[in-house]
């Protein structure tokens, strides 16, 4: 046997450990390559454009003056552009589209227009990307696929009310005239929600915009006459896949607070309704004791928990209604809290002290926006504020009390 004089008795276990280290990172290498997310070394794109056209917002003047700070309050940046003519306004959505497009209190229109700049920007980012052999073929190809994604949302019945292409990337639609709505619902979708997932060709419904479009029709086939408008919600970062990130509070708490910038720049004198399905109740349950007055309904379908004990925890002035069909797997998640990991309490429990709304029709975890199911049904009734007409489960007779 051969022996190597000098050497410690510990240089094996330190020789084995950097050899793991090294096979360790050769494994993830093979990965991300695989998958097509290599770093570019040299590329000129930018990795943050928003954070980008923020800082040179807030260090330009116009026609002299300041321009209002993009976190200033939506009453403040109304009072600022309706100072300005249409011209100018749009002088403005030309050269800070990304900025204009996400700043709450800015005229809803000119956010459409100021998005579709946006957006026809980061979609010829992504056509240099299919072509950029430095990419893998997975990751051309994935770049191909945004691209193609980014060219629906710039079809011109679209109503972008928010865009941010950095990392997996965020956004926001509208169906509806969100300027003259007496009542404006946002879906509030759960995980794996981004710019690549945020619509659907194929099971079209377990998308925030297939969930916000069919929400709408049910809304309008329940009262015609409603001045209503119905918001897919995207813009936040949501845990990508079902690992720690789902299973704890961080995104969550990180997503209440642009959900209540959301709430609070909406039309003046307008219901707010919220429909958050799975992680998107945890988000909502978080938020809800600081949203504004406006928000008069909370309604959560395959929620693993609201980051909340019961509804007195929640804190909201809102009522906050649940459902849950007979067939989805979250009712086996563990309704608990504990280190920081789980949601709290199952909001279906009658314990918890929630309405309970039935679900009867909807199908597994992703099936509550429906076309034919009451779970779709009830979603409408609670947008359009017929609360009355609202089927409970058989489980709660308290739901409709106080309702008539």
């Amino acid at each position: 046997m051969n022996s190597f004089p000098g050497l410690s008795p510990s240089f094996g276990f330190l020789q084995s450990t950097v050899w793991r280290a090294a096979l360790a990172l050769m494994v993830v290498f093979v990965m991300l390559a695989l998958t097509g997310w290599t770093a570019i070394r040299g590329t000129k794109e930018d990795a943050n454009p928003l954070a980008t056209a923020t800082a040179a917002w807030q260090h330009a003047t116009f026609h002299g003056h300041p321009l209002p700070d993009p976190k200033a309050a939506p009453d403040t940046v109304r009072a600022y552009f309706s100072t300005l003519d249409r011209a100018e306004q749009r002088q403005l959505a030309a050269r800070y589209p990304l900025v204009v497009g996400n700043l709450g209190g800015a005229p809803v229109e000119l956010r459409y227009r100021a998005n579709r700049i946006a957006i026809d920007k980061a979609r010829a980012v992504e056509k240099r990307r299919m072509n950029d052999h430095r990419l893998t073929p997975v990751g051309r190809q994935t770049a191909g696929r945004l691209m193609h994604r980014l060219e629906s949302l710039m079809s011109p019945h679209r109503q972008i009310l928010a865009f941010d292409p950095a990392g997996d990337g965020r956004a926001a639609e509208v169906f509806g005239d969100l300027s003259t709505a007496r009542r404006v619902s946002v879906v509030v979708p759960g995980v794996d929600t981004n710019l690549s997932t945020f619509e659907r060709t194929a099971k079209a419904l377990t998308a925030p915009v297939g969930m916000a479009r069919s929400l709408y029709k049910a809304e309008r086939a329940a009262r015609p006459d409603a001045r209503t408008a119905v918001i897919a919600w995207a813009d936040y970062t949501s845990p990508g896949g079902l690992g720690v990130e789902a299973a704890t509070g961080q995104l969550a708490e990180a997503g209440a607070v642009r959900l209540r910038a959301l709430t609070e720049s909406l039309p003046s004198g307008a219901s707010v309704s919220l429909f958050c399905h799975s992680y998107g109740s945890a988000v909502c349950g978080v938020a809800a004791r600081h949203l504004p007055s406006s928000v008069e309904d909370i309604a959560v379908a395959g929620s693993p928990g609201m980051r909340a004990g019961s509804l007195a925890g929640l804190g909201t002035h809102a009522r906050v209604w649940a459902m849950r069909d007979a067939d989805d797997w979250i009712q086996d998640v563990p309704y608990l809290e504990v280190g920081g990991l789980g949601h709290g309490a199952d909001p279906v429990d009658p314990a918890f002290g929630s309405r309970i709304l039935s679900a009867q029709g909807a199908q597994g975890h992703a099936g509550y926006f429906a076309p034919g199911t009451q779970s779709l049904n009830n979603f409408a009734l609670v947008g359009v504020g017929a609360l009355a007409s609202v089927h409970c489960a058989t489980t709660d007779p308290q739901c409709s009390a106080d309702l008539a």
